[in-house]
């Protein structure tokens, strides 16, 4: 035999090779391949070819694995079961930048299904490299290690603290400063990640200069870019009253206010959010974000939109007017209690007629002024019958009974209670005859 048909064996078989791995990775597209790839041994078959002696081949590999764990927990436990993890953390070191981001891919496939999976990337070291990788010099394996990074942290505390302790947060704000925008935009979720589970883990963030920098980019073009920036500063936010005021201190005011006006649903939802997370603290961070015009501005907001995108602006109105008398008539003064009635007839999901309810039984538990506000609104036939209907969730029966309560308790505006005198329960009952009583004593008495 000739050395060229000797050789010709080896192209063949580097040809079949290339070409399964090929394959495969294009049916790996298609969920209706992956049980068939499943039930053929497809990982087994996989795993050695990431040792390949030809890097295509290899990264052609890592990215066919990763498109099938991305699937379903069960294939990412196989790529965990068959052992082929120590393999791409040792190859994500040694490789080139092609192999780095399909390795990390893998990664993040394999982390995103559960804390155990997450876990099992953090037992076989993958840590420390992938925020090496956050080092790199090409934008798209920085990106690759972040998006991995983050999907470990979001699952708990304990995973979260361990992507800190590998040293990712100081080279995370790096990330957010680069210039390409896919990368911001994924270190900026991988932050709010972390800063999700706990004051100390969102202190880190603060620690290594974030809010600035995120602060800087509330007015970027780039929708899914804000989403992620308000994402991360309300997780931030929600912790304490010094992480939320460290978010007013960077000046997000009012620029956050323009956000609620944006074409793109999540930012809308998003700007509400942090408006909320740092109105619920305390009655002075309320009264900032009145003065910058943030009620005013989140009912308009509540009115231009439906459903979920509308939750948090409704609740942020009911935080604030639970504070005090003066936040709850600056909510009413702004056109707050019609708009809130508006969604608690409109909105049919239980869960958002519940915090409405909630948001209306904090403005009207007041004063006699701001129970009669809301009344007038001819919001409380309403409230009696979501809490006496029996469809209703236990939680917003729970909400409207107590948002009549609260109500009825300040109400002396008669003509608003007629209408309860015939249908209420007696447990509601008692509250309306107890404001007639009080009213017509005070009547006779004069």
């Amino acid at each position: 035999m000739s050395q060229r048909q000797v050789l010709q064996v080896f192209e063949q078989y580097q040809k079949a090779r290339t070409q399964f791995v090929q394959t495969v990775a294009e049916l790996a597209t298609r969920p209706q391949n992956i049980e068939t790839l499943q039930n053929a041994g497809v990982m087994s078959l996989l795993r050695p070819l990431l040792l390949d002696v030809v890097p295509t081949i290899q990264q052609t590999a890592a990215l066919a694995l990763g498109r099938l764990a991305n699937y379903n927990d069960d294939l990412a436990e196989a790529v965990v079961k068959g052992d082929i993890l120590p393999q791409l953390v040792y190859s994500l070191a040694e490789q080139n930048r092609f192999y780095k981001k399909a390795a990390a891919f893998v990664l993040r496939a394999v982390g995103k299904h559960s804390p155990q999976l997450a876990q099992a990337i953090v037992d076989c070291g993958a840590l420390d490299t992938l925020v090496i990788c956050l080092e790199d010099f090409d934008p798209g394996v920085k990106e690759a290690a972040a998006w991995a990074l983050g999907y470990i942290a979001r699952h708990n505390a304990e995973l979260s603290q361990a992507v800190v302790d590998a040293g990712a947060v100081p080279l995370l704000v790096l990330c957010i400063q680069e210039p390409e925008i896919a990368l911001k935009r994924i270190a900026a979720s991988a932050l709010s990640d972390i800063s999700k589970h706990s004051p100390e883990l969102a202190q880190t963030v603060v620690d290594a200069g974030a809010i600035a920098h995120l602060a800087q980019m509330i007015l970027n073009p780039d929708a899914k870019l804000k989403r992620q920036v308000l994402s991360a500063l309300s997780q931030i936010a929600k912790h304490s009253v010094d992480l939320a005021e460290m978010g007013v201190e960077a000046e997000i005011f009012p620029v956050v206010l323009t956000c609620l006006k944006d074409s793109d649903e999540y930012v809308k939802k998003n700007a509400a959010t942090l408006i909320r997370e740092i109105a619920k603290h305390t009655p002075e961070l309320s009264q900032l974000i009145v003065n910058a015009g943030g009620v005013a501005a989140v009912i308009d907001c509540i009115g231009n939109c439906k459903g979920n995108v509308r939750l948090p602006g409704i609740m942020m109105l009911g935080y604030v007017a639970a504070h005090s008398e003066n936040l709850a008539m600056a909510v009413i003064i702004s056109k707050g209690v019609p708009q809130l009635s508006i969604c608690l007839s409109e909105e049919r999901e239980d869960h958002i007629k519940a915090a409405t309810a909630w948001a209306l039984g904090q403005i009207g538990r007041h004063t006699p002024e701001h129970a009669r506000a809301v009344a007038v609104t001819n919001v409380l036939p309403v409230l009696l019958s979501l809490y006496m209907e029996t469809e209703s969730s236990e939680d917003l029966q729970v909400k409207t009974k107590k948002a009549l309560k609260n109500i009825l308790q300040k109400c002396t505006y008669l003509p608003a209670l007629e209408p309860l005198l015939h249908d209420a329960p007696p447990n509601i009952l008692k509250h309306v005859v107890g404001q007639f009583s009080k009213v017509l004593f005070v009547v006779w008495c004069c």
